[in-house]
């Protein structure tokens, strides 16, 4: 799966934007998912030492350093991402995602797709290619420093990230 996933993002480096370091990575894909509607602790990575995307075909690709094991305390989940993670983005969808995968009970899961179907719903869907989904509120995968008591008034700018 990792030599697949390496393949696919050599093919999409020729028209990527390809940065490189830790600081720079983790704010381009904050923005990312600023720009694609989604909340903005989706991804807690950290040493990511790479990140491209591909605006023709939408591809998005991180690296980090090592294999991240992080909690999301508001709703109880448990989820490895990879040292490679890869997904076809738009607004509001994260598809064909590789990397991510979410304990259930005793067992771990690929993660596929990431969306939100109804933003007024302020609910966002994780579903596996066997098309088993769950719902969790948004404000479950918001930072801690976007916790304000305004948090709803969040602008829904569709701003280019570059």
């Amino acid at each position: 799966m990792a030599c697949q996933q390496r393949q696919i993002i050599e093919q999409q480096r020729n028209e990527a934007e390809i940065f490189k370091g830790e600081a720079i990575c983790k704010q381009k894909s904050r923005l990312l998912l600023d720009e694609m509607l989604l909340p903005r602790g989706l991804l807690p990575l950290d040493n990511i030492v790479e990140m491209g995307i591909n605006r023709v075909t939408g591809f998005v690709w991180l690296r980090q350093r090592q294999k991240k094991v992080h909690r999301f305390n508001a709703i109880g989940r448990t989820v490895s991402f990879d040292t490679e993670v890869t997904a076809f983005v738009e607004e509001h969808v994260m598809r064909r995602i590789t990397g991510v995968k979410t304990k259930e009970l005793f067992v771990w899961l690929p993660v596929s797709t990431i969306f939100i179907d109804d933003p007024s719903s302020n609910k966002i869907l994780f579903a596996n290619s066997s098309g088993i989904a769950r719902s969790f509120p948004l404000s479950a995968f918001n930072l801690q420093e976007d916790q304000t008591p305004q948090q709803h008034l969040r602008p829904q700018s569709t701003t280019n990230f570059f």
